[in-house]
Order: C-alpha cells, then sequence, then structure tokens
C-alpha cells in the first residue's frame, strides 16, 4: 500500500528570511536572504507535523546574480541579463555549485547544504530540488569542473546555427539586442555601464531563435541544443548521443549523488522525450528509488513523458487552470468532472496544487481575494485522485502578496528574483520558533484546516481508494458545489464541497444504486454517516434514503464536508 505523497515547495532564499524591510529592488544586504542553516531540525519538524512528506527546496542550484563574492571570486553576473537583484532560480550559471547567497558561510556552501540534505531526512522529509535542463544563464561558468568537461558551449562551433555536438544554438552573424526595458531597471548601470555583448547570439531558453527577445522572453536565458534541428524538428541520429545529453547526465549523477529524493524538471516537454528516457533509465541504474517529476502543460504531451520514466506530471492544464476558474466564479464547480475524464484513468500520475512559485496567491487580489477559497479547492486537489498534493509556503497561512518587491511587480506573486520575506510566513517562522503566536487568529485558523486536510491525504481511502463522481447524480446540485465519492473495501467517503464565498448551500446528495453495484455493497440497507472534517455525531440512514432523498447537508460558505459512511452494525 503507498502512501500519499504530500509535498511542502519553499523558495530557501525566502523562507528564513526575517527582514521585514522589502525594499523594492533591495539589496541582500538591505532586504536580507534566507539561508540554508535557518531550516533548522525544529523548522522541518513542524512541515513534517503540517503534513509533509517531501520537501522542494526551490533555488538551489547557483543562478545568475547581482550580488558578487569577490574572496571567493564569484562575480556579479551583468544587470542586463538578470531579472531583479537576486535573480531568478532558473537561469543556472553552475550547475555543480549551490547559490552563494543560501549559505552562512560561502566557503562551506555545499558542505551547508548536504547538512540540511541530512536534516530533512532526519525529520521524515523526502528533499526534491530543481533540475533545469532547457536553458541556462546567458554567462555560464563552472568553478567546480574538475574531472570531466563541464562547461557549457567552450566547444561549439559558433559558425553554424546548428550542430549535434554544440550545446547552444547560434544565429550567426547576429548580434543579441536586449530588450528595451532591460535599461529602466534600477540595477541596469550599477555594475556594468558598458552594456551586455553577445556575438553572435545565442537562442533564449523559451524557443525564441531571434536576435531581439522581447520583454516577456526568457531574454536572461540561453536554450540548451538536445540534438533536435529546430529549423525541420529532426531528431538525432540513431546511435548518436549528442554532447547535451552526456553532460546533463553528469549534472543528475552529481546530485543524486548528494542524498537527494528526487528532482522536479523545469519545462521538461521542452527537453525531447528520448533523452529523458535514456537519462532517467541511467540515473535509475544507480539510483532506483529517485522521483522525477515533470513540469508539462501539454495534455498531449502527458502520456509520452510518463512513458519516458516520469512518475508524475504537474496537472496545471487540467486542474489548476479549471479550478482557478471555479473559484473566480468563470466556470460551475461541475467542471471538474471534465477534468478527470480528460485523463482517461491516469489521474494517480498527475501532481495538483493550487498554488506554487509560477502562481498566483490564493489570497491575492489578482486571483481569489480571500485565502478561504482555497480550502475546498485544496480538499479538491488533495482528495479527487492517488497523486501528489503540493502546498506552496505561506498557502496554509494566507499570504497575500501585495505590493511591488522589484523585478515582478504588483502581480500576486511571491516573487522568485528579487531578495524580500514572505510577511506571512515570516510572521509564523518568527526568527526559527516556528509557532503561530505572532499570528492572526484567521491565520491560525486557516493553518489548521490545511493541517487537518493533509491528515485525510494519509488515509488508505485517499491514498489508495476508488473515486466516485457524483455529480451526475446530483443534476440539481447549486452550481458552487461539487460531490465525489472515495471508496475502498472497507469505507465510504462522500466529500462535498462549497466554492462559493457569499452562501450557505443546502443540499441533499444521493448516491445512485449503481454505486452499490460498483462497490461490492449490495447487500447493506441502512447506513450511518458521521462528519469527519468538521466533526460530528452518527446518524443511520436507509438505502432507499441515500438514493432517492439524498444526504442532507449545509454547507457554510467556502467549506469542504467530509461524511464517512457504513452499513450500519446488525443487533
Amino acid at each position: 500500500m503507498r502512501e500519499k505523497i504530500i509535498i511542502y515547495q519553499l523558495l530557501v532564499r525566502l523562507a528564513g528570511n526575517t527582514v521585514s524591510r522589502n525594499k523594492p529592488w533591495g539589496s541582500i544586504r538591505e532586504n536580507g536572504c534566507g539561508k540554508f542553516n535557518d531550516l533548522s531540525d525544529r523548522f522541518l519538524k513542524e512541515i513534517a507535523g503540517l503534513g509533509a512528506s517531501h520537501i522542494w527546496l526551490t533555488g538551489v542550484q547557483e543562478h545568475a546574480s547581482c550580488t558578487a563574492y569577490p574572496t571567493q571570486q564569484i562575480p556579479a553576473d551583468n544587470p542586463l541579463v538578470v531579472k531583479g537583484r537576486a535573480g531568478s532560480p532558473y537561469a543556472i550559471r553552475d550547475y555543480y555549485d549551490v547559490c552563494p547567497d543560501l549559505a552562512t558561510e560561502v566557503d562551506r556552501r555545499m558542505e551547508e547544504f548536504e547538512a540540511l540534505i541530512g536534516r530533512c531526512h532526519s525529520a521524515g522529509l523526502v528533499p526534491l530540488i530543481d533540475f533545469v535542463p532547457n536553458h541556462l544563464a546567458r554567462r555560464y561558468h563552472s568553478d567546480r569542473a574538475e574531472g570531466i568537461n563541464r562547461q557549457f558551449g567552450r566547444h561549439d562551433d559558433k559558425g553554424i546555427a546548428f550542430g549535434i555536438d554544440n550545446n547552444f544554438y547560434y544565429l550567426p552573424g547576429q548580434e543579441l539586442k536586449l530588450p528595451e526595458e532591460v535599461y529602466q531597471h534600477p540595477t541596469s548601470r550599477e555594475v556594468f555601464p558598458a552594456g551586455y555583448e553577445e556575438i553572435p547570439a545565442k537562442a533564449t531558453g523559451n524557443d525564441c531563435f531571434s536576435a531581439a527577445p522581447s520583454y516577456s522572453d526568457w531574454y536572461e536565458t540561453v536554450k540548451l541544443n538536445y540534438g533536435i534541428d529546430y529549423r525541420d524538428k529532426n531528431p538525432p541520429p540513431t546511435g548518436k548521443i549528442p554532447d547535451t545529453w552526456r553532460k546533463m547526465l553528469q549534472v543528475l549523477l552529481f546530485w543524486a549523488g548528494k542524498n537527494i529524493g528526487g528532482f522536479r524538471c523545469d519545462m521538461a516537454e521542452m527537453v525531447p522525450s528520448s533523452f529523458w528516457e535514456w537519462a532517467i533509465g541511467k540515473i535509475r541504474e544507480h539510483f532506483p528509488g529517485i522521483l522525477f517529476i515533470a513540469e508539462i502543460y501539454n495534455p498531449a504531451a502527458y502520456n509520452t513523458y510518463r512513458k519516458a520514466g516520469f512518475d508524475y506530471i504537474y496537472d496545471k492544464a487540467g486542474f489548476y487552470d479549471c479550478i482557478r476558474d471555479i473559484m473566480t466564479g468563470k466556470k460551475e464547480a461541475g467542471a471538474l468532472t471534465g477534468v478527470w475524464k480528460s485523463l482517461d484513468g491516469s489521474d494517480g500520475a498527475m501532481l495538483r496544487f493550487v498554488e506554487n512559485h509560477d502562481e498566483q496567491r490564493i489570497a491575492s487580489p489578482h486571483f481569489a481575494g480571500n485565502a478561504s477559497a482555497g480550502i475546498p479547492a485544496t480538499v479538491a486537489a488533495a482528495c479527487m485522485h492517488q497523486g501528489p498534493l503540493m502546498i506552496y509556503f505561506g498557502q496554509e497561512l494566507g499570504e497575500e502578496a501585495r505590493g511591488t518587491i522589484g523585478f515582478s511587480g504588483d502581480d500576486g506573486k511571491t516573487s522568485i528574483f528579487d531578495y524580500c520575506s514572505v510577511p506571512a510566513f515570516r510572521q509564523w517562522f518568527s526568527s526559527g520558533k516556528c509557532a503561530c503566536g505572532n499570528l492572526s487568529a484567521e491565520a491560525t485558523r486557516l493553518r489548521e484546516c490545511y493541517k487537518k486536510i493533509l491528515s485525510l491525504c494519509r488515509h488508505p481511502v485517499i491514498s489508495n481508494g476508488n473515486f466516485y463522481d457524483l455529480m451526475w447524480a446530483n443534476t440539481e446540485a447549486d452550481k458552487h458545489l461539487y460531490t465525489f465519492i472515495r471508496w475502498d473495501a472497507r469505507h465510504t467517503w462522500i466529500i462535498a464541497l462549497n466554492f462559493s464565498g457569499s452562501k450557505s448551500i443546502r443540499a441533499r446528495i444521493r448516491i445512485p444504486d449503481q454505486f452499490r453495484t460498483i462497490s461490492g455493497r449490495k447487500d447493506a440497507t441502512t447506513y450511518t454517516y458521521n462528519l469527519l472534517f468538521n466533526g460530528g455525531t452518527s446518524h443511520p440512514i436507509s438505502q432507499e434514503e441515500i438514493a432517492e432523498s439524498g444526504l442532507e447537508l449545509i454547507l457554510r460558505p467556502y467549506s469542504a464536508k467530509i461524511i464517512d459512511i457504513r452499513p450500519k452494525a446488525r443487533a
């Protein structure tokens, strides 16, 4: 029997930062920065106690930044190709090092990272890190390149647009022209007043094969070449392993050897599935239990990448997009039926979430504007299937991500580009005390609610049980109501969700006789039911009443009810 995976994602740079200043475009000295050492035994035990089984340590590898460490001979990057001051965690400048910002003692940064991995395991949390295979920073240089050739582009033929052993794609005869907006950043003239030169220009990370990427492109990154000539989409010749494949396999082996539990693979669908099949197979020869999670937004590619070896795939294009539309009133709750139907039985391979670093905070005015809206949505994400659930740090505390911090502006997201702290999380973290004493009553209630949701995920009926949609048997249900069953040989749980923030729903939820046939519960005629999520006492109900009149429930705004229904014991 497998346990349901519950991933707690946090950006290390932000999680341990207790500085409240949050000056827009502030430096590391002004706004502070979280460290590996801030994630103490106590902190990690609290995260495990919340209900997490895995922890995704985001932003670990060394990436482009405006901060220099002269003593360690780590220069600042040209700010014209850095987003924010801290830089994007997805513009990697050394695949074999960790970000020096995250170390208390910069010279011992890898030791501090390895100690954090050890603390995660001791707390019962499986540590995950990013693998960013599709692109890297415009200035990439590994200063830990001993043993094998770990530099990218060193032996490229820059006079051709494509070569199977080139690490990059080139635009011969053209100079890179950065978007005009980058010259307006406060950082633009601070370190490199002469500008930025790249001749010939390289293709930009988001498949932009232009020497003049736009501001909305990933202009700070360069796309890696996996042997696909994008001019005619030809794959590499049979039997020929492109140089980039070999280099990236070495990167994966390096980090897998650090005792991590798995990789969240950034924009996996932008890298050919043939690479993944080759690389994942080789990694699992040495690390058979390691997890691979794919960030993929194209449902048509799901099966291809699952066959290539991925354990789990982002359910962004299906579940997240649908639940967001429900939460913002653009769709009725019953639209969730279409989500599981579209997956054709592969729900258990999908990773679901309502927040992550790429998305707006639930409580933000740009999204739902109310943290409580996340309660029914998270219950749906947690309980509709057997696959993993992901929570983003601060989600359980109602973080709003208000205001402008720097590069990302006031967009309802917690900035991944800037030195800052996360107000709601900072209050709970409380310089490592990790207590609710500084929280509002609402934030405390919200965290306890998330804790209950995550505890439900550990029950076998959720982690291993079957799913049965009740909407077809309750067609007259309120448009804000979604209801379904999770069941196994011993348990039947009815789950009802109210996505309205303004009204309570009184509903009678019918369970059709078809369910009795499917579940093998034909013999029972009388049942008892008990509310699990919000407490309650047992009540008797007949099979006839369940099928015809339905189980009566009242759901408050933004609420969930979970009812355990079972055959009544014979006298």
